[in-house]
This record gives structure tokens, C-alpha cells and sequence, in this order.
């Protein structure tokens, strides 16, 4: 099945005007490959249809799957370790000593994907906290625009080659086996992970500030313009001293933006 020139750029306009991805027409045999098996499960012949059928939708369940369709969802646990060793270092003794009144620990994993990341995080504040974690609210914000993703990563269950890159120990003590390929992660990692739905091109709604924002290896897909109003954004939602990573292969131009460059994929809030 082919896509005509206007229909790819009707994809494309819809995509980043609702959701802030960049496609550009070299990606019109990813959309093809993508979304061909999923147009000729709803009986269309055609790119058109299709796109008349998702944007006249009113359950919303046609944009959810045609969302879980073009995003990809590669991850697994301990990814970017340099940033857990930062958090480790740098972000946790900000963040013990300025809310040390409340307890208050406030995070954002932003395009969290399936959970590894948050779930990550989680492990690592078992380890340094100890018992003093049961008097703090560790609870981890995870948001992605795929329910399917989202879904996976509230079931807890993942495939033992994600849990290849963790410490060998942190793997045996937080997760069990499952079946022969999948272990479950421990049930009190995952009752403090907040998992929800939402597009960080909405308005963000939060009441209060976060400590640290992850959005790693979701502004590859964005253009300038929309990569700058979401770092603009993410930077008025953080505590001062608050901590943004971003994934190694993006940048943020340091010329545009606030934020004070720390290291490489790592910035503060000053």
C-alpha cells in the first residue's frame, strides 16, 4: 500500500500539531510499514480513509492505537547509567536537604515508555535511602502518550533481557521469576509508580513543582520550535535547583533556553 505526497503531509501536520512530532518525508516507509497492517484490519484500501476514520473518532480509542503505532518504545533498565550516578551524587542530597521539613520528594519520568526508567529510579532510592525511604513520599510521576506502553508498565512484568544492564543483585532482590523469559518486579517498586496518559503538548496541570524532570529520548522526534516550548515549560514546572536530563543524543540550545548546562544531557534550574 502506498501513501500519496498530500496524505503523508496530512499525517505529518496532524501529528505535530497535536502531539509535537517532526516527521519528515523521509519517514514515509516507516508510516507505510507502520500503519498498513492496521488500515487493512479496519477495512480501508487507502491512507485517506484511514485518516478520515481516526481524526472523526470520537471514543478515542482510534488515536490511541494509531499513537502506539508511530512511537517507538525501545528501552530497558539502568539505561543512561551516567545519570543514575548523577542522581546518586548530585539530585538526591538537593533534594534530602531542601524538602527535609516535608519529605517531600517530587519526580517526573516524562515519555516513561513501558516503566524501566521510573522503576529504575525506584530501586536506586531503596538502596540509598534505606529505612528512611518509609518516611518520605517517593512516589514517581510516569507519563507517555501510548496506552499500550503504559499499560505494560503497570503490570510489572518484563522480559528478562531488559534486566541485562541492572546490578546482578538489584535484579535478583527486586524481581521474581514469572516464567522462563519474564520476571515481575517487586509489588512495593511498583506501588510507587504513578502511571498516566498525557500529551506534553497540553497544558501542564500539575499544582506543584518537581525536584527532577527525565524526558530522555523524546525531543528526537520534535522540531526546534516545539523542542524550545516544551523546555521552557519543563523548566517553569521545576523547584529552583531543580534538575532536567534529557537522552544523550539531544541537546538543548543554551542560547534559548534558561536552564544552566551541568554536564552532557544533564541541567539545573538556577
Amino acid at each position: 500500500m502506498d501513501i500519496k505526497k498530500d496524505e503523508f503531509l496530512m499525517f505529518a501536520n496532524f501529528i505535530r500539531s497535536n502531539f509535537g512530532i517532526n516527521l519528515t518525508e523521509k519517514k514515509t516507509t516507516f508510516i507505510i510499514s507502520r500503519l498498513g497492517t492496521t488500515i487493512e484490519k479496519h477495512g480501508f484500501t487507502n491512507f485517506l480513509d484511514y485518516f478520515k476514520f481516526i481524526t472523526n473518532d470520537k471514543s478515542g480509542e482510534a488515536i490511541i492505537e494509531f499513537l502506539n503505532k508511530i512511537t517507538t518504545n525501545h528501552t530497558y533498565f539502568y539505561r543512561e547509567e551516567k545519570h543514575f550516578e548523577f542522581f546518586e551524587s548530585d539530585v538526591l542530597p538537593y533534594i534530602l536537604e531542601k524538602e527535609k521539613n516535608v519529605r517531600d520528594m517530587r519526580i517526573w519520568s516524562a515519555g516513561c515508555s513501558s516503566g524501566e526508567e521510573p522503576y529504575t529510579l525506584l530501586m536506586l532510592l531503596n538502596e540509598l535511602m534505606n529505612s528512611d525511604k518509609g518516611y518520605w513520599d517517593t512516589k514517581i510521576l510516569a507519563t507517555d502518550l501510548s496506552n499500550y506502553v503504559l499499560l505494560k508498565g503497570k503490570s510489572g512484568i518484563y522480559p528478562l533481557d531488559s534486566l541485562k544492564y541492572l546490578p546482578p543483585v538489584w535484579a535478583k532482590k527486586y524481581f521474581k521469576p514469572l516464567d522462563e523469559s519474564n520476571m515481575v518486579i517487586d509489588k512495593k517498586i511498583k506501588a510507587d509508580v504513578l502511571f498516566r496518559r498525557f500529551n506534553l503538548m497540553e497544558p501542564f496541570p500539575f499544582k506543584s513543582k518537581f525536584h527532577l524532570i527525565l524526558c530522555r529520548n523524546v525531543m528526537i522526534y520534535f522540531n526546534e520550535e516545539t523542542k524550545n516550548e516544551l523546555i521552557n515549560k519543563f523548566y517553569d514546572y521545576l523547584e529552583p535547583g531543580g534538575y532536567l536530563f534529557i537522552g544523550h543524543s539531544e541537546t538543548i540550545d543554551r542560547s534559548n533556553s534558561r536552564f544552566k548546562y551541568i554536564r552532557p544531557a544533564i541541567y539545573r534550574k538556577e
